[in-house]
């Protein structure tokens, strides 16, 4: 059975045209944010794309001791939550612990699990007795079959509004890999899944202190994914990547990303037909 996630202004899978998750890696200024989220906002809905905004408040999982993680669970619930009421957008945010995943869910649309944490059963359980969306991202170390014990995690909770993504498999050292198989493979538990393009050309800890990564390669998996029939795409976006303070060498430049949804759009229409 194919489950159809409501998120109040669109409906997520079963079929419907695939959404976007995007925005900065994480909240580094209120104005960047702001400004970025106005300017996808803008994009999406010149091309009729559903569009959920997505920034981090603490990076957790950073390489270094050194590497910026945010402005923090306070402040940066309160500019995410500017965002939802100025732009008028749902938004996501990925949370670490049970705590943070309760006041998260106070003001986001949608609840993110961190790949490293998609095993973690009581922030899955805290994620899910809030009620909202839950996106958990799979783990580099898992098979596409293995999320089902965390799907099932959230549906023993009491929420079946669950999204799945993928972000790529861990392959040698610094390097990921994207199985295509994936997507038909996690469909059949009946969610839609979401395909990570710019998470998924990472090279972590390629850079030594912080992750590299291969934007270049974005635009040939996303089209690969379009293809294989994800239900929505996850690029995190910056107005100037080499400056931004995570992530940096795999987000996609704001400037280029109208002319990267329109393909992505062309070939899953196509492949629909």
């Amino acid at each position: 059975m194919a489950y159809e996630v409501d998120l109040g202004q669109f409906k997520i899978g079963a079929g419907n045209r695939p959404f976007l998750i995007a925005g900065p890696c994480v909240i580094e200024d209120e104005q960047l944010v702001m400004d970025t989220a106005g300017r996808i906002a803008e994009i999406t809905k010149a091309i009729g794309m559903p569009y959920v905004f997505k920034s981090s408040f603490d990076k957790a999982n950073r390489t270094s001791i050194t590497s910026f993680r945010g402005p923090g669970l306070e402040k940066g619930l309160a500019v995410l939550a500017r965002v939802k009421q100025q732009i008028g957008v749902p938004v996501l945010t990925d949370v670490h612990s049970e705590e943070q995943a309760t006041e998260a869910g106070r003001v986001v649309d949608i609840l993110q699990i961190p790949a490293f944490l998609c095993r973690q059963t009581d922030l899955l359980i805290a994620a899910a007795k809030t009620g909202k969306v839950v996106n958990i991202k799979k783990g580099q170390f898992l098979s596409p079959p293995e999320m089902g014990n965390a799907v099932k995690k959230v549906e023993d909770s009491g929420n079946q509004r669950i999204v799945l993504t993928e972000r790529g498999s861990s392959f040698g050292y610094n390097n990921l890999i994207v199985d295509m198989r994936s997507f038909p493979i996690m469909r059949r538990f009946g969610y839609p899944v979401v395909f990570d393009a710019t998470h998924s050309v990472q090279l972590p800890g390629g850079g030594g202190t912080k992750s590299s990564g291969q934007r270049e390669f974005v635009e040939p998996l996303a089209s690969a994914a379009a293809g294989a029939g994800c239900d929505g795409f996850f690029m995190e976006v910056h107005p100037d990547p080499d400056s931004a303070l995570s992530d940096g060498p795999n987000m996609v430049p704001l400037h280029a990303l109208q002319s990267l949804l329109e393909r992505v759009l062309r070939i899953w229409d196509a492949a629909a037909k």
